[in-house]
């Protein structure tokens, strides 16, 4: 029997049409409150929809990538596959991997050194916080912040059964990080922050966190050039990371304009053919003429940079 969920993928929707909302990418002018509030309301139904799932033991869909599918569907997407070597899972849950819905490796990319303090931003299961958690060891501590209850519950079991006790799971939102100034080493995430609707106060806030010398280093999505309206407007992939995503030039100006330097944006997959036409069918979208406005243009990237000394 198939449970019902009330996420907006095109698979899980029954006889109703996607709704939709536009949700342009934001200039550096902060997002009005009520698109913002719209906006989080979507992303935290449709991840609390992937928390039950992976909950329940099956492949979390319903985030980054293209479809929420049957429980017992299998679920591939371009964004989500492969994105951990099997020797780093080690002694994590496997409920931690099933809620996995980021589109790369932050832990691998950070450079994490032993005592370190890290803040990983939409921490989902908690996989990221966990790796990092080994990886900083006992005298450093991964802290874990999601505004979604149910992945915030899933996250804290997932800790129990790994055994780690420098970890701290927060409740929030990106935008209002409750933790002091200047308090955290390095800041990861993991394909959320395009899931914001006002990215430039994420990454003020970022910096904000980050003690001087500190490094922001992220997995997101980024656009190597604009998308068609049709392709912003849609909600299916919007929550699934592609339609919020800045591009590389927006990249480095919001980062610049929170105080950050050392900026790179460092591509680790482009979104091919094959890959557009899978996002663009699963969003319920016309493959002609779009498909060849997408091809491309969408990327999984690395973004670093760093808070200056002094500052």
């Amino acid at each position: 029997m198939t449970k019902e969920r009330s996420c907006c993928g095109p698979t899980c929707c029954g006889d109703d049409a996607p709704s939709a909302i536009t949700v342009a990418t934001p200039a550096l002018a902060a997002t009005p409150p009520d698109k913002g509030e719209t906006v989080r309301a979507i992303v935290r139904e449709r991840y609390t929809s992937a928390a039950e799932r992976a909950a329940e033991g099956h492949q979390a869909s319903c985030g980054c990538g293209t479809t929420c599918a049957a429980p017992d569907a299998q679920v591939w997407d371009p964004i989500t596959v492969d994105l951990y070597e099997q020797g780093q899972l080690e002694g994590i849950p496997a409920e931690a991997l099933l809620a996995s819905l980021g589109c790369g490796n932050p832990t691998a990319l950070a450079e994490l050194q032993t005592g370190e303090r890290v803040l990983d931003l939409g921490s989902g299961g908690g996989i990221d916080v966990l790796l990092s958690a080994r990886r900083v060891g006992p005298s450093g501590k991964a802290y874990g912040l999601d505004m979604t209850d149910a992945m915030l519950a899933l996250a804290r079991q997932n800790q129990q059964r790994s055994g780690l006790t420098n970890v701290e799971f927060l409740r929030g939102e990106i935008e209002n990080i409750p933790l002091p100034s200047k308090s955290i080493d390095v800041v990861i995430s993991n394909c959320v922050v395009n899931l914001s609707a006002d990215k430039p106060r994420v990454l003020r806030e970022a910096f904000r966190v980050l003690a001087p010398g500190g490094r922001f280093a992220i997995s997101d999505i980024v656009l190597t050039g604009d998308l068609p309206p049709q392709v912003r407007e849609s909600v299916a992939l919007f929550t699934g990371c592609v339609s919020g995503a800045l591009t590389e030039d927006e990249y480095v100006a919001h980062l610049g304009a929170a105080g950050f330097g050392e900026i790179s944006i460092e591509p680790t997959r482009v979104y091919e053919r094959g890959d557009a036409q899978a996002l663009l069918e699963a969003a319920g979208l016309p493959l002609d003429p779009l498909l060849d406005q997408v091809t491309g243009r969408v990327m999984s990237a690395f973004v670093r940079a760093k808070r200056p000394i002094g500052s």
